[in-house]
C-alpha cells in the first residue's frame, strides 16, 4: 500500500484540514500519516480559533514519520506560521521527499482568514519550489499573482506569474466564480485546461483539502500529473454529488460515498 503524508491543521467539525486528508487517502486506497501543524476551532460557519503547534514539536512528528513508515507522496495544508513553514522545508529537504503538492491554504470556505502575512512570503520561498505542483483556488491566486481573475484568460495569466515562483507545475482551480469546473494546469511551459462536472451543491467545505489529497494519492500511486487531477477531480465529484448535508454553513463532504456498507 502507497503512503501519503498530510502536513495541515486539524478541523474540529471533520470536514476538512487532516480529517478531510485522511478521509480522502483512505478512499483512495492509501495509507495515511499525519503531522498536524494546527488545532481550529471550526465548524461549518467559520473559524473561531487557531492554536499553532511548536516548531519543535513539528519537527519531532516530521522525523518520527520519515525514520519509520517513509511516505510516497506529502500533502502540505494550513501552514499559518513562517517558523512552522521554514521547518516542514528544512525536513523536505532533509529526508528528500517525492511527490509535493502544496495547497497554499489562505481563506477558508467560509471566508474565514487562515494564514498570517508574514508566513505568505516564505512560504512561496521555502515551499513552492519544493512542490510537484501546487493548488492554489481563485481567491488565493489572486493573491499569489497580485492581479483580479475574472475569466478564463485572467487565469492563464495568473497561472503564469505563479509558476514564475520557481514552481514545476501549478494547478489554479476554476469553479463557479469563473467557468464550470474547469481547471488550469501550467506546467512544462504549456496550458492544459483540465474540464471538471459543475454539481450544484452548497456544501462545499474541504473542497480544497480533498482535492490536494486525491492528487497526492494519486501521485504516489505512480499516475502522471494531468492523470493524476484527472483521478482526483472525478473522486471530488463524486463527494459532492452525494449531496451530504450536515451543519448550518457550508456543511461537508461525502468523503466515503462509494463505501458500500456490508452489515
Amino acid at each position: 500500500m502507497k503512503v501519503v503524508l498530510s502536513i495541515a491543521g486539524s478541523d474540529s467539525s471533520g470536514g476538512a484540514g487532516i480529517q478531510a486528508d485522511i478521509k480522502t487517502i483512505m478512499a483512495n486506497n492509501c495509507f495515511a500519516e499525519t503531522a498536524i501543524t494546527a488545532l481550529t476551532a471550526q465548524n461549518t460557519l467559520g473559524v473561531y480559533d487557531i492554536m499553532n503547534v511548536t516548531p519543535e514539536f513539528l519537527a519531532s512528528e516530521l522525523d518520527a514519520i520519515f525514520k519509520d513508515i517513509r511516505p510516497d507522496a506529502v500533502k502540505i495544508g494550513m501552514v499559518s506560521d513562517k517558523e512552522l513553514i521554514k521547518v516542514i522545508a528544512k525536513k523536505l529537504k532533509e529526508y528528500n521527499a517525492k511527490n509535493i503538492v502544496v495547497d497554499p491554504v489562505m481563506v477558508s470556505t467560509s471566508g474565514s482568514k487562515l494564514i498570517s502575512d508574514d508566513a505568505k512570503d516564505t512560504l512561496i520561498k521555502e515551499l513552492f519550489p519544493l512542490a510537484s505542483v501546487i493548488t492554489p483556488n481563485i481567491p488565493e491566486a489572486e493573491v499569489l499573482s497580485g492581479i483580479k481573475i475574472s475569466d478564463e484568460k485572467d487565469m492563464e495569466k495568473a497561472c503564469k506569474i505563479i509558476k514564475d515562483y520557481n514552481v514545476k507545475a501549478c494547478l489554479v482551480k476554476g469553479g463557479h466564480r469563473v467557468n464550470d469546473a474547469n481547471d488550469l494546469l501550467f506546467y512544462d511551459n504549456k496550458y492544459e485546461w483540465i474540464n471538471g462536472e459543475r454539481v450544484d451543491n452548497p456544501n462545499t467545505h474541504g473542497t480544497g483539502c480533498t482535492l490536494s489529497s486525491a492528487i497526492a494519492s494519486n501521485l504516489a500511486k505512480g499516475y502522471d500529473i494531468v492523470k493524476a487531477i484527472k483521478n482526483s477531480k472525478a473522486y471530488l465529484t463524486g463527494c459532492l454529488k452525494a449531496n451530504l448535508n450536515l451543519g448550518c454553513g457550508s456543511g461537508p463532504l461525502n468523503h466515503g460515498y462509494d463505501i458500500k456498507e456490508k452489515f
